[in-house]
């Protein structure tokens, strides 16, 4: 790179043309024509997969067209929905996709035609208009605040390479684009997707904070692409020569793929770890250099913002059936008095009334044609059928309702300082429909906060007592043991340079909730200080108490090695079990990705100022010289260093290649470092932090740390770590084999300081590690390791503890070699990067040799065995997906009460490889379990009663990959579902979503996932409400979700409480809307005016009634009513079942409610009709009564539905009734010639002096609401009666179960 620095502008130019042609064609200049038209051949293919970025400044001066990134988005972020123009159409547009307002505009239209219109044209608008105004301006509101917020962000300055001025300027976010080189500053918010390329780190890193993507507090870290790592000087945008080739933008945060092709033609693949997402915040890193590769929209942060997710209810569903029911009475209505209307004009004959309606054309108008006619004004006249205001109502009560929830302090956690959020406005009352509930269970029921147990090293196991009886204490409530749980000295002060982490955690606090349960609070508040600074890290998970007999072998281990240092022997005479326990916790502490701080010894953020004394140590090391001597000048002031990726796979063969001096055995051991006092590592001075990216990670590496094998730093390519009378050892660090969910394990590749051979340390599941080590005939000692270490696994497992197997394997030189040549290439891939990647770390992880095993315990969440109880007692079938051990999690099962000890356990394992033996044996197993229990599987099966067995179901992923085949999962579902409990183990994030879509659409049931992890995300969204929990592992799930709770414990509450109200609200608010405005009043007088469509009641209360004088109640009711009390719902979780069998909201409900409706209007209509028989009353003075006992009848029919009441609920009474007669008065006193020939003036005036209206206003209600008062009565003493049978009953049962 160096020779590189030399050449012109003008000559980089021009050779970077020439770099790109030989590295893309590979072939000599004779050959040019042929590559060309091959090119041209791959050309179109290679472009939809992949993306190509430029550096612009080489095209500063070129037109727009010449610009190779002129295609990609830029910076400039957009999420508003309207602009000036386009808001009034595009919102009317979006409004019209609802069907209600599309009738209700074609309503008022109609309106507009002469012949057919029933009321004042304007005046019929003024309903619809309001509708969509307060719907418009709700849009506008929640646009305009997306508008400033873009407005802000678009507009941040950073730093952007200018060519002409050869300088860094400040530019806003917005003028970025794809192709420009972006300077970053320390503490400064990423505005793009940007590749890294240089760092004023020593190590070429740079530290970011990911919270703003997946909640993630703890410092992640980037490394700059390989071929740049060495340069030796800052970097120089313009002497950049290289093209980059990644994949199409894609909203994967955890990946990227792609290769730099250098003049030379060299590539060097691109990995996620050099790529920096917008969003993320510099931290610790002075400065940063970086290229922009997605911008705007396309970067994955803006591919991951999609919004709030809206789903339909249930309820919703089931309220558009009766919607679309309104339509046909509505449509037989008008039918019925179109056909009488056009008979009563029959009956006339020749002879026209004089009131007969001519058509426009002025002649008369056949009967046939008048119904036709009349049947449109009918429509007109009897619109409020449909309810015009239920939807807005609906979205009114529904966020009242979410901000309640969010009000509620019961679903607060104070530990993490979260409440409950509310993602997914419109699903509500769903969460008083559940029936199945599918639970992730690490971090969801229990804390994701992982604590060392025990180990076996070699055969032997160790079980730390001392440990386990420590942990014990933290479960006492017991003060007096507070200083045995209190770790020493005061909090100490986070320096500025560290200090990323001092904006509001959303990790839950480690350690308050067991300093909560030793007692002081002040303990708690320092203890939960001290974790928001470092992940996983309360002294519950520090303070590991060693197993005497293995730190005695760990001391005597070490004082051997020190022996032998001073006598210059072998290490092949350290005993084998000696060996085998120091290389364990090697292992533990080098096989991970564990970030080191120190706060009393912040990193210095400095420049390079020697590169050759840098130069020199790389090149002793490389040389083979001790490694285990002073640590070098790169990493004397480390205070934030984790390996994120491996050092260069080429200079790693290089180092491979070159001749190493042989190695006396003076120079297994190095000199003793000067700060080496022969004591161990002095904690006190500046405590080591680890902050990890997951628990158990941590958890191992206290637990080495414990045993005086502390992790002290890293560089991208050397981990040091301080062992007993050894001092400090920086191992050589070759190359890291990340862990993912489908290896279930993680390698390092480093070169031993100790015996220079090149040694790979593999730690993983147990289910994955196993099947990888030698074969038995390797040895007898081998295969009695093997076998003790199974039988312990198999122990902690039953003990419930997470496992883990250590091992190792020996490699030599040219074997490392070949499997780096491959490897490399694989690397380099863009198409099947991840399959050939997976085989070539296959390659490498086999023939190992088993070290031991770890027992972590993960503890069970507060609540969790409670709240399981009591959603079973609900009626809730409650199933556990994990990827655990399946003795793990049968332990935690049992444990959290998911599984009884008195249940039949049936465990399904399916041992056979062949899926025909295994579909043979569910069909010959379970034949006598049947899917739907009326044999026919278009019943519904939830409202079908179904026997659930004392049985318990556990079954693992291998066997469940079966299950769920087409051909067996029926019958899988029948057993299922006929066992109380399901627990599915080692089941894969696919596997859960299958699960969970299988029970859903199967068994047409309501489903609720609930998890903590990115692994929940599949299952989370396939379930009708997805909940994530705000844990340990990010905020993936939560992002995912439609609510968010901090505890899984707040589950009970959130549906036994707040979803039996909310579906109870909405459910009787909907029946209510139907009912009130089914009471059609003007259908009884066509009877008496020819079936003409004329109205007795003015048009103004028509229009209005709905809209304005009867809607402020319900909603009130709908938003506060409570049908039992929190504190009865909670000790009763049987009545949660009426929410699962949708009792509140029937069908038959439906039309008992347009019975009852028909009826009460018959009642309003004829009791006025009577009263005023004979009477000289004009047609609104007859017609203003009936209107005003409608709506008392309809306020008292609210009223008898209301089951408590808030002075809000008298108070909207109050005032609706206010409002009509205010409204009344003056609109009958100030409008004496309207609408002629009526006349409205001064009608309620006189009313109000008439002592008739006020016996009406006695009589007319109590006697349209007397058969509903009577049959509410009847049924709540009837529903009394069962409930406490029922209740009853069910207390017998659990009680004899």
């Amino acid at each position: 790179l160096s020779g590189v620095l030399q050449y012109s502008e003008h000559n980089i130019h021009l050779n970077f043309k020439q770099g790109l042609a030989m590295a893309r064609e590979g072939e000599d200049p004779g050959m040019a024509k042929a590559s060309k038209v091959k090119r041209q051949r791959k050309k179109k293919p290679k472009e939809n997969k992949t993306r190509t970025v430029h550096a612009n400044i080489l095209y500063d001066n070129a037109k727009g067209e010449e610009n190779p990134n002129r295609n990609y988005a830029n910076n400039k972020i957009k999420t508003t929905k309207y602009t000036v123009l386009s808001f009034l159409p595009k919102n009317l547009f979006e409004q019209f996709h609802r069907f209600a307002n599309v009738y209700f505009v074609f309503i008022a239209l109609l309106n507009f035609v002469p012949v057919v219109n029933a009321f004042q044209p304007e005046l019929a608008l003024a309903p619809v208009v309001f509708i969509l105004s307060v719907t418009a301006i709700k849009d506008l509101w929640e646009d305009y605040r997306r508008h400033r917020s873009d407005q802000e962000i678009n507009h941040m300055d950073c730093l952007v390479y200018s060519r002409a001025e050869r300088r860094y300027v400040e530019r806003y976010w917005k003028e970025v684009r794809v192709g420009d080189f972006i300077r970053l500053r320390c503490n400064e918010i990423l505005p793009a997707d940007v590749l890294l390329l240089s760092s004023s780190d020593p190590d070429r890193l740079c530290h970011i904070e990911t919270a703003t993507l997946d909640g993630e507090t703890n410092l992640k870290q980037r490394q700059v692409v390989r071929s740049f790592f060495d340069l030796d000087c800052d970097f120089d945008p313009l002497k950049y020569n290289g093209i980059i080739e990644c994949e199409k933008p894609n909203n994967d945060l955890n990946r990227f793929r792609g290769y730099i092709i250098h003049q030379s033609g060299r590539r060097d693949a691109l990995y996620k770890e050099n790529l920096l997402l917008r969003g993320c915040t510099i931290r610790n890193t002075e400065e940063a250099v970086g290229i922009v590769i997605y911008a705007g929209h396309e970067t994955k942060a803006m591919l991951n913002n999609n919004g709030p997710r809206y789903k339909r209810s249930k309820l919703e569903r089931q309220m558009n059936v009766h919607v679309f029911w309104c339509v046909i009475i509505l449509l037989v209505m008008c039918l019925f008095a179109a056909v009488g209307h056009g008979l009563w004009m029959f009956q006339y004959g020749d002879k026209r009334p004089v009131f007969d309606v001519l058509s426009p054309e002025g002649t008369d108008l056949s009967p046939i044609m008048s119904a036709i006619y009349l049947f449109l004004t009918m429509i007109i006249v009897f619109q409020v059928l449909i309810p015009i205001s239920l939807f807005v109502s609906i979205e009114i009560v529904k966020i009242c309702q979410v901000y309640f929830i969010h009000q509620d302090m019961d679903l607060y956690d104070e530990e993490t300082d979260s409440h409950l959020q509310c993602r997914a406005l419109n699903i509500t009352e769903d969460l008083g429909q559940m029936q199945y509930i599918f639970s992730d269970k690490t971090g969801t029921l229990t804390e994701n906060k992982m604590v060392f147990r025990r180990c076996t090293v070699a055969g032997v196991e160790y079980s730390h007592d001392a440990n386990a009886r420590r942990l014990a204490m933290y479960q006492e409530m017991d003060s007096e043991e507070e200083d045995c749980t209190s770790h020493s000295g005061t909090l100490p002060r986070r320096d500025s340079v560290t200090s990323h982490q001092s904006a509001r955690v959303v990790l839950r606090s480690q350690s308050t909730k067991s300093h909560r349960r030793t007692g002081s609070r002040a303990e708690a508040k320092r203890a939960s200080i001290l974790s928001k600074h470092t992940a996983f890290s309360s002294p519950m998970e520090k303070d590991i108490t060693p197993d005497p007999q293995l730190l005695d072998k760990v001391n005597e281990c070490s004082s051997q090695m020190d022996f032998m240092r001073f006598h210059s022997q072998p290490m092949s005479q350290l005993p084998s079990d000696l060996a085998d326990i120091i290389d364990f916790f090697i292992a533990l502490t080098i096989c991970n990705t564990v970030v080191v701080s120190s706060p009393n010894q912040p990193r210095q953020k400095v420049k390079l100022t020697s590169t050759k004394s840098i130069q020199s140590n790389l090149l002793r090391v490389n040389k083979g010289s001790s490694s285990s001597s002073l640590i070098t000048n790169r990493s004397s002031n480390r205070g934030c260093s984790s390996l994120l990726s491996s050092p260069s796979a080429e200079s790693t063969l290089t180092k491979l290649d070159e001749e190493q001096p042989p190695r006396g055995l003076e120079h297994s051991f190095g000199p003793v470092p000067p700060c080496y006092n022969g004591k161990a590592w002095n904690l006190e001075d500046g405590e080591l932090r680890y902050e990890a990216e997951s628990p158990d990670e941590a958890a191992l590496v206290y637990a080495a740390r414990a045993y005086k094998c502390s992790l002290v730093g890293r560089l991208p390519d050397q981990v040091t770590v301080e062992l007993p009378h050894l001092g400090k050892l920086s191992f050589e660090l070759l190359h890291t084999l990340g862990f993912d969910s489908t290896r279930k394990r993680m390698s390092v590749v480093v070169r031993h300081p100790l015996t220079d051979q090149i040694t790979v340390y593999t730690k993983g599941a147990d289910s994955a590690i196993m099947d990888l080590i030698k074969p038995p005939d390797t040895g007898k000692r081998q295969i009695k390791i093997v076998s003790r270490t199974q039988n312990y696994l198999n122990l902690y497992a039953a003990d419930g503890l997470r496992t883990l197997c250590i091992a190792k394997k020996i490699l030599s030189k040219e074997q490392y070699a070949c499997w780096l040549q491959h490897h490399l290439q694989a690397e380099t891939a863009i198409q099947g990067r991840e399959e050939l990647l997976f085989d070539s770390a296959l390659r490498l992880e086999t023939n190992l040799q088993l070290l031991g095993a770890t027992g972590i315990e993960d503890r069970l969440q507060d609540g969790v065995p409670e709240t399981i109880a009591s959603l079973r007692m609900a009626g809730l079938q409650i199933w556990v997906l994990t990827g655990d051990k399946q003795e793990t999690a049968v332990n935690i099962a049992y444990a959290c009460k998911l599984l009884d000890p008195e249940e039949e356990i049936l465990t399904l394992n399916a041992d056979s490889q062949v899926r025909g033996r295994t579909a043979k044996a569910f069909h010959s197993n379970f034949a006598p379990f049947e899917i739907y229990p009326s044999s026919s599987p278009s019943s519904s099966s939830h409202t079908t009663p179904f026997t659930v067995l004392r049985l318990g179901l556990v079954i693992d992923g291998r066997t469940l990959a079966y299950a769920l085949d087409k051909s067996l999962e029926d019958k899988f579902l029948a057993v299922a579902r006929s066992c109380r409990s399901v627990l599915c183990c080692r089941s894969t994030p696919l596997q859960k979503s299958m699960v969970v879509k299988l029970v859903r659409n199967k068994l047409k049931v309501m489903t609720l996932a609930i998890g903590d992890g990115a692994n929940d995300v599949s299952m989370i969204q396939v379930a009708d409400v997805g909940v994530g929990i705000s844990g340990q592992e990010g905020m993936q799930a939560v992002m995912a979700s439609d609510f968010a709770l901090p505890r899984f414990r707040y589950l009970q509450k959130l549906l036994l409480v707040h979803g039996h109200w909310c579906y109870s609200r909405l459910a009787n608010m909907i029946l209510y809307f139907f009912y009130k405005n089914a009471v059609t009043l003007i259908f009884w007088y066509q009877f008496y005016c020819g079936f003409s469509g004329s109205a007795m009641i003015d048009q103004w209360y028509l229009i209005f009634f709905n809209l304005m004088f009867s809607a402020f109640p319900q909603l009130i009711t709908g938003t506060l009513d409570k049908d039992v009390s929190a504190e009865t719902l909670q000790q009763l979780p049987q009545l949660y079942v009426n929410g699962q069998n949708s009792e509140e909201y029937k069908p038959y409900m439906f039309w008992m409610n347009m019975i009852d409706a028909f009826y009460q209007s018959l009642v309003c209509f004829f009791i006025p009709y009577f009263a005023y028989a004979d009477s000289d009353v004009d047609l609104f003075t007859w017609g203003t009564p009936i209107t005003t006992l409608a709506l008392f009848t309809i306020l008292v029919h609210l009223g008898i539905e209301t089951k408590t009441w808030t002075w809000m609920n008298w108070l909207s009474i109050a005032f609706s009734t206010a409002l009509f007669f205010t409204v009344a008065l003056c609109y009958n006193a100030s409008c004496p010639t309207c609408y002629t020939p009526s006349n409205p003036y001064w009608t309620m005036q006189r009313l109000l002096q008439d002592p008739l209206f006020y016996l009406l206003c006695v009589i007319t209600p109590v006697a349209a609401l007397l058969p509903r008062y009577t049959v509410v009565n009847l049924c709540l003493t009837e529903y009394k009666g069962q409930c406490g049978f029922r209740l009853v009953n069910k207390q017998v049962t659990l009680a004899y179960r």
